[in-house]
């Protein structure tokens, strides 16, 4: 399915792959742990996140950028699992570069995410690819330009999101998610994988 210009997988990963995915993203929370970024106004973001690959994407009050190491322990992103890799290949499109980048989001219980545009990359040729894990999350979708209508779709564990072509600089967020709603997290909450090409 379609929503706007983004495209919509259902059920892209059945329930044995989701749980081998939160395994790979156990590992490189191992390595790289989950910290709570801040806005350049000095504002905490609800959600936690960490990367994967030769370049992960930090925010602080020196703005929205994407830095080789962590922010707290000073060491290189761990390298992309396969197992995501294969995700970005199977989606991505003929003629997509490997990517650079894996964003590993947290929603916990009222975590969101604001309407944005993925505009921290060098070549909006290439597109995301974003794998929902665990609880629903409504998902909305805007327009490339600022104001204008929206759409919104509650993604379920294992759906896939592209944004690609026309949709690769849509406005989109997370408004909310129902928290509990799946059994996929022990403690609950949704994980949030964003592949891209950075450079």
């Amino acid at each position: 399915m379609e929503l706007g210009d983004v495209g919509i997988f259902t059920a892209a990963l059945d329930r044995a792959a989701q749980e081998a995915m939160v395994a790979a993203v156990r590992q490189v929370v191992a390595e790289a742990p989950l910290f709570h970024p801040e806005t350049a106004r000095g504002r905490q973001m609800s959600v936690r996140m960490t990367s994967c690959g030769a370049w992960g994407w930090v925010s602080d009050r020196r703005g929205y950028r994407y830095e080789r190491c962590h922010p707290a322990t000073g060491r290189p992103w761990p390298a992309i699992p396969e197992s995501v890799m294969d995700l970005w290949r199977r989606f991505a499109g003929a003629g997509a570069r490997d990517p650079e980048s894996c964003l590993v989001n947290f929603y916990g219980e009222g975590a969101r995410m604001g309407l944005h545009q993925d505009r921290d990359e060098a070549d909006f040729t290439q597109p995301v690819v974003s794998l929902s894990l665990g609880d629903d999350g409504l998902f909305r979708v805007g327009g490339s330009g600022p104001g204008g209508p929206t759409r919104s779709v509650w993604l379920k564990s294992g759906d896939v999101a592209v944004l690609a072509g026309p949709g690769r600089l849509a406005r989109h967020g997370v408004d909310r998610i129902r928290f509990g709603s799946s059994g996929l997290l022990a403690q609950g909450g949704r994980l949030n994988l964003t592949l891209r090409v950075v450079s």
